[in-house]
């Protein structure tokens, strides 16, 4: 059985970096300064990507791994507003933009920028036991290292940011509060999904490759290896029940208010979902035209959860992913 990551403990330095000068907080440590809540898109920017830099080359560190990504949801809290490709265009593919991957600290410095300037994307950037990098709202920054890189922490000074030192980073993968528990996607997962498919009660597989981004997969007792070789490292599953070929029967039952998750396979053999309410039937009917399969998923777990949910292990069979699975009646 695949042996589950052990919490990971905070780096000893960590440091906020700024733009914002100390002397301009109130007493309860609220900026009230000048400076903007925004990336300027040019020298104090670029003077964020030098720091950051400088304390992973004081590090030792010259490739970081991305760990928890995300791409936009429903709702996007950025001061600007996001744009096409979420700031992985030319720099990563979206499935290569997951748990784990390992990226050179010139792409992580890319990611970082994608952050500051509110593209989109979201991930922390971490060396195990050596560095780390989180990103914040309005332009705040955490830098966590296991040297002291007084140098570095000089360099950064120097190009006229702040380097506040900090107990801890607020989003330290530690202080995680998701509820929920962690089951492998192993063998024995596949062996009861299997079984689900067999009966006929499972025929629809979506893969989490990251925070509000998902691919999905039809499933036959034929297909079901095949599947799962093509499966992103890292990636939370969830299991349902097959597409239903009235599709409109499935629009019909949608319900008036609330959200729901529509997903559908088109003519070509793509599936996709979308989240609609009450207000967005015309449009759906539209997309869901010439359609071979739909299903109507409720979006509030403890209305429609899945029939099955894991989290792919590392090909070692050691669980390193940190994300966690919805409760299901397959637990």
């Amino acid at each position: 059985m695949p042996s589950l990551p052990a919490s990971p403990a905070p780096l000893p330095h960590v440091h906020r970096i700024t733009k914002y000068d100390p002397a301009h907080r109130d007493a309860r440590g609220r900026y009230t300064g000048p400076e903007d809540t925004v990336s300027d898109h040019g020298p104090v920017e670029a003077a964020y990507l030098s720091s950051i830099a400088a304390l992973a080359e004081a590090s030792g560190i010259d490739h970081l791994e991305i760990r928890e990504p995300e791409l936009p949801g429903l709702v996007h809290f950025g001061l600007e507003p996001t744009i096409e490709g979420n700031g992985l265009d030319e720099l990563l593919d979206p499935t290569d933009f997951h748990d784990g991957a390992r990226v050179a600290l010139p792409v992580a410095l890319e990611l970082v920028r994608a952050m500051l300037r509110d593209h989109g994307l979201w991930c922390r950037l971490e060396a195990e036991g050596r560095f780390a990098v989180h990103v914040g709202w309005d332009q705040y920054v955490y830098v966590g290292t296991a040297l002291p890189c007084t140098e570095a922490l000089a360099r950064v000074r120097g190009l006229g940011l702040f380097a506040e030192p900090l107990d801890i980073s607020p989003y330290d993968a530690s202080l995680d509060s998701e509820p929920g528990r962690q089951r492998p996607a192993d063998n024995g997962f596949w062996a009861e999904l299997r079984h689900y498919v067999s009966n006929a009660q499972a025929g629809l597989l979506e893969e989490g490759y990251a925070g509000n981004a998902s691919r999905w997969h039809r499933l036959t007792e034929d297909t079901l290896e095949e599947v799962r070789t093509r499966l992103v490292p890292r990636s939370r599953l969830a299991v349902w029940p097959g597409l239903s070929e009235d599709v409109a029967a499935v629009l019909a039952g949608l319900p008036e208010e609330g959200l729901t998750e529509v997903v559908w396979e088109d003519s070509r053999g793509h599936i996709s979902s979308v989240t609609v309410d009450g207000e967005d039937r015309s449009e759906l009917v539209r997309l869901l035209s010439g359609s071979r399969g739909a299903l109507a998923l409720s979006v509030y777990q403890d209305e429609d959860p899945p029939l099955l949910a894991g989290v792919l292990p590392d090909p070692d069979g050691v669980l390193r992913a940190r994300w966690r699975t919805a409760p299901c009646p397959g637990d």
